[in-house]
């Protein structure tokens, strides 16, 4: 059995703080300090150190760490080929994702959960995509669906295993009777002049907006903030700008708006994938959670939502 310290370590070092790990451990602050102190004391040396108001690793800590990824993702693996052999499941399924994927991809995982695992408890729980890597490594959560960006963990961080899932392409949206609504497709550039709405500075979607249109040669001109697609679209649907929503995203009030197609090369799309923790992908409930979400991936491109990887 792996020392359920080490996990503990593991999300104070992700989260930088022993409150916030507590919260996302499901612990007092005081239970997991005293966790965390025990494992210091066993092995003879400080793990911790203050850093303001945050703590860090020590360098002791570091190696700790970095030898416990190897040796836990081994266990996971071994527990695998145990449930395996058995033909016991886990008893449980934790599928998290962002809002699109909780919305569109993931009911259908959870069904197909059900039926096969009739005695195992299913959850879906939504999150955005940094808090997926959160609850993975608490064991809040076991599958997640997200969006690539710069401030996940890279795809060869031991922790996780990551796979890429789907490339969800962005439409235009725009509100009928638009000049551009009544094109097949359009280039990013043609709505350079319009006001955009947009997603707050700083957010994922707000970058991936900006960056695609930079590379059309454009700034856009924020008109609206919007952190919702039904606000969005409302917006959009009353001639107050335009906006870039991905293909996955269900949209409110359609009659009212049209979804137009880019064309360029390359077209912005949001880069989807799936993470699990290392060792743990051929689990029982987690095994087909990650074979249900290429089915569905594969039916979604074949509607022609968006592109397989």
């Amino acid at each position: 059995m792996i020392d359920p310290r080490l996990r503990s370590l593991r999300v104070v070092a992700r989260c930088g703080t022993i409150t916030a790990a507590a919260e996302d451990l499901g612990y007092t602050p005081s239970a997991l300090s005293h966790q965390i102190r025990t494992l210091s004391r066993d092995l003879g040396t400080p793990l911790l150190e203050p850093d303001g108001r945050r703590v860090r690793l020590t360098a002791a800590a570091g190696t700790l760490l970095r030898r416990a990824d190897g040796l836990i993702a081994h266990w996971e693996d071994i527990r695998a080929d145990v449930h395996r052999t058995s033909g016991h499941a886990l008893g449980r399924l934790r599928l998290a994702g962002f809002s699109t994927a909780a919305s569109a991809m993931l009911p259908s995982v959870a069904v197909a959960a059900v039926r096969a695992f009739p005695d195992s408890e299913v959850r879906i729980i939504e999150a955005e995509p940094l808090a997926c890597f959160d609850m993975l490594l608490a064991e809040a959560a076991d599958v997640a669906v997200v969006v690539g960006t710069a401030t996940l963990p890279p795809t060869d961080d031991p922790r996780f295993e990551q796979r890429p899932l789907v490339d969800d392409a962005l439409d235009l949206l725009v509100p009928v009777g638009h000049r551009l609504a009544e094109q097949e497709r359009v280039r990013l550039s043609d709505a350079a002049d319009e006001p955009w709405i947009m997603d707050r500075p700083g957010s994922a979607h707000h970058h991936l907006v900006s960056t695609a249109c930079a590379a059309a040669g454009f700034n856009p001109r924020q008109a609206h903030e919007v952190t919702e697609w039904d606000t969005g679209a409302a917006l959009v649907a009353a001639g107050f700008g335009v906006a870039l929503v991905p293909r996955l995203a269900r949209v409110p009030g359609e009659d009212e708006t049209v979804r137009v197609p880019l064309r360029g090369d390359p077209t912005p799309s949001r880069h989807v994938r799936t993470s699990v923790r290392a060792g743990t992908s051929e689990q029982p409930e987690i095994a087909l959670a990650l074979r249900e979400l290429r089915v569905v991936a594969a039916r979604v491109a074949a509607a022609g939502g968006v592109t397989r990887r």
